[in-house]
């Protein structure tokens, strides 16, 4: 009776225990984990002086991991080679370095990581954790702080390397394209302000870099480059500007090759403009050439009539630059580019934008009694024809009326290209919208101003939608936009050449200022936005 009893319990406790198990539930959890890793020691201790060692490891109070550390982490003053460091793809709870450079005498080093370090489960950031060690017997503990803005653009880049070059008896101007700097730090994310850390006593010359092979030098082609002008003392309390800019890059020529069987592409750096291509090679007296610039390209064109050959040697010659490049052209299976015409505008045309016809070949001659354009009662409208050679475009300017219908007709034979090759018949349809269905925005410019300007109205990334230049006060009028979001862009246009100029580091050239209306205008349909901007130094 008594071990009926039992066995009776027995069941009766594992029938419950399975019933608990197979019960659903959701589990509470406990509050998300916000706190980053926090650093517990390191070896060497940070902060050493007389560093001798060769490893570096920073323990923390949970695992890590390491994100982006290649871009993140900075060594200032910088090391010729990188250092090994672990962990790489996994875990752990310490960070590990080892140094294989031989260390300068006296000097401070600083390893600033940035946001590299996080933790295992959140990916909370030990945000710009430094290391500071000396193998002199003191700590540096000077610094120097400023911000980085680029020259044309309202958002500045992100990862923009600041950089101290000591002015001793090897400094020169050429320094910068040829070692790296003695002290470096960089921007991170959106933020624009800048600290050099753990400096000595001296004087610098200081510069901002996008340096785009993080190799630590500055590459004219590659790089945006900023610079102050004036010897940086330190100690001091200044905070410094660096406004960054894209050199034009002194010229070259590249290697040309043909881009098809009638034309082959010379790239170039810099200014083309006195730039002139000449064969060497003997051709047939039939061959015609002309030289067209690609639009919207560093690029030359050497168109000329195809015929069979195995290469052509040019001469390359700049008169300005007094450089004379010779290139032997082999000729490749290449196919022939014909005459395709392409409108800047299609379906919907607005009041303002130009209308322009696009060739993809050089256009030689046009027959303008070959156009016609009428709007929706088949009444014939005025228009005019221009020939653009230097865009190769042909340019139609026609008044615009609202809530109308264009037709234009291009008759064959109208276009005629460089290879005698002529257009089939074209049409076009094009049609305007209601005045209430744009916005019209009015502009009011007053406080720091030097004439000329330029005052240009873009979209939310800096395409120049409309422009206007001005040389003394005036009210600017922006009528029948699209709705949308814009952005005003005022350029201080110092040499009135109507075009916003770079500056040059070699030269000691600063970029036209320019300025930007600090908010975005939010354009809606059949609105007047009346908009008064001042300006400050």
């Amino acid at each position: 009776m008594l071990r009926r009893i039992f066995s009776s319990l027995f069941i009766l406790f594992i029938v419950l225990a399975l019933y608990q198990c197979g019960r659903r539930g959701t589990p509470t959890g406990g509050p998300k984990d916000v706190d980053p890793p926090q650093l517990e020691r390191t070896e060497p201790e940070n902060m050493t002086t007389n560093f001798k060692a060769q490893r570096i490891r920073l323990y923390f109070d949970e695992y890590i991991k390491l994100v982006d550390i290649q871009d993140q982490l900075i060594v200032s003053p910088p090391l010729q080679y990188t250092p090994e460091i672990s962990p790489q793809g996994g875990t752990s709870k310490f960070v590990e370095i080892k140094i294989k450079d031989t260390l300068k005498p006296n000097t401070t080093y600083t390893f600033n990581f940035g946001q590299s370090i996080v933790d295992n489960n959140e990916g909370n950031p030990a945000s710009f954790l430094t290391y500071v060690f000396s193998t002199g017997d003191y700590i540096d503990s000077l610094t120097v702080s400023g911000v980085v803005k680029d020259a044309f653009n309202k958002k500045a880049d992100e990862f923009i390397s600041v950089m101290l070059y000591e002015i001793d008896s090897s400094y020169t101007d050429s320094t910068l394209y040829q070692k790296p700097p003695n002290y470096i730090t960089n921007t991170l994310d959106s933020t624009v302000i800048f600290t050099l850390r753990n400096l000595k006593e001296g004087r610098y010359a200081m510069f901002a870099v996008k340096d785009e092979a993080k190799n630590n030098i500055f590459d004219q082609n590659a790089d945006k480059i900023a610079f102050i002008p004036d010897t940086i003392s330190l100690p001091t309390d200044s905070t410094y500007l660096l406004t960054l800019f894209k050199e034009i890059p002194d010229y070259k020529i590249s290697v040309p090759s043909f881009a098809a069987k009638n034309k082959i592409v010379f790239g170039y750096y810099g200014d083309g403009k006195h730039i002139e291509i000449e064969p060497l090679t003997r051709l047939p007296d039939t061959i015609r050439s002309t030289v067209r610039k690609e639009r919207d390209q560093d690029t030359l064109n050497y168109w000329f009539t195809p015929f069979e050959t195995d290469s052509i040697v040019f001469t390359v010659i700049n008169e300005r630059e007094k450089i004379i490049d010779t290139f032997t052209v082999k000729s490749r299976k290449v196919g022939l580019d014909s005459l395709r015409l392409k409108p800047t505008q299609q379906g919907s045309l607005n009041f303002y934008d130009p209308f322009n016809i696009e060739a993809t070949t050089p256009i030689a001659a046009i027959d303008t009694s070959k156009f016609s354009l009428m709007n929706k009662d088949s009444v014939p409208v005025n228009f005019k024809i221009f020939l653009d050679s230097v865009e190769n475009q042909v340019m139609v300017d026609f008044p615009r009326a609202p809530n109308e219908i264009y037709k234009m007709q291009i008759l064959p034979d109208a276009i005629t290209d460089f290879f005698s090759k002529t257009n089939d018949t074209l049409s076009y349809s094009l049609s305007t919208k209601s005045l209430a269905d744009y916005g019209n925005l009015q502009l009011t410019l007053n406080g720091a101003i030097t004439y000329p300007i330029i005052v240009q109205l873009t979209d939310e990334k800096g395409t120049t939608i409309r422009e206007s230049f001005a040389a003394e006060p005036q009210e600017f009028a922006f009528d029948a936009l699209e709705p949308g979001k814009y952005q005003i862009r005022v350029i201080f246009d110092t040499n009135a050449n109507e075009k916003w100029d770079t500056g040059n580091y070699l030269k000691k050239i600063q970029p036209e200022r320019v300025s930007y209306y600090p908010d975005v205008i939010d354009m809606r349909p059949n609105w007047e936005f009346p908009v008064t901007f001042t300006l400050i130094e």
